[in-house]
């Protein structure tokens, strides 16, 4: 990368101002962020709350459990999304694969858990963030009308 001197405007030509590497930093958050989640689904690295949990939230996660298949489906599907993200890969796809998995966690820190909702609210403004970043990727989809019909 040059970082020479322009003779007219006296701006280093070349040089990324540190706005410009906020997609990467966001990008690769997220990343962590679902991996480190639903890694810890799978092999319970981090500490589980000691506090008391409401009747609603110990029934929501009962049920999942008993489903036998939608507890490893939601980790798994954190891990490879958050992968994906991290290796810079299909992001768009990763992007719109999270969307639901983010709206319920939104909805699980409403009305079951209210503490972890600033949280999930950054997620939120992360992944739209991304998204807006990606908009191009997402024309097709958010068409109103198919040009193939």
């Amino acid at each position: 990368m040059s970082t020479t001197v322009g003779a007219e405007t006296g701006k280093r030509q070349g040089s990324r101002s540190i706005a410009s590497y906020l997609p990467t930093v966001a990008r690769i958050f997220l990343g962590l962020l679902f991996v480190v989640m639903g890694l810890n689904g799978f092999l319970h690295f981090l500490p589980m709350p000691t506090t008391w949990m409401p009747a609603g939230l110990i029934a929501f996660q009962h049920g999942l459990e008993a489903s036998g298949y939608m507890v490893p489906l939601i980790f798994g599907t954190q891990v490879i999304a958050g992968v994906l993200l991290l290796a810079n890969r299909f992001v768009p796809l990763a992007l719109a694969v999270l969307a639901p998995v983010i709206v319920n966690i939104v909805f699980f820190h409403a009305f079951l858990q209210p503490a972890g909702l600033p949280m999930a609210i950054l997620v939120v403004l992360i992944e739209l963030y991304l998204v807006s970043v990606h908009r191009d990727a997402f024309r097709g989809v958010l068409a109103a009308r198919s040009a193939r019909s």
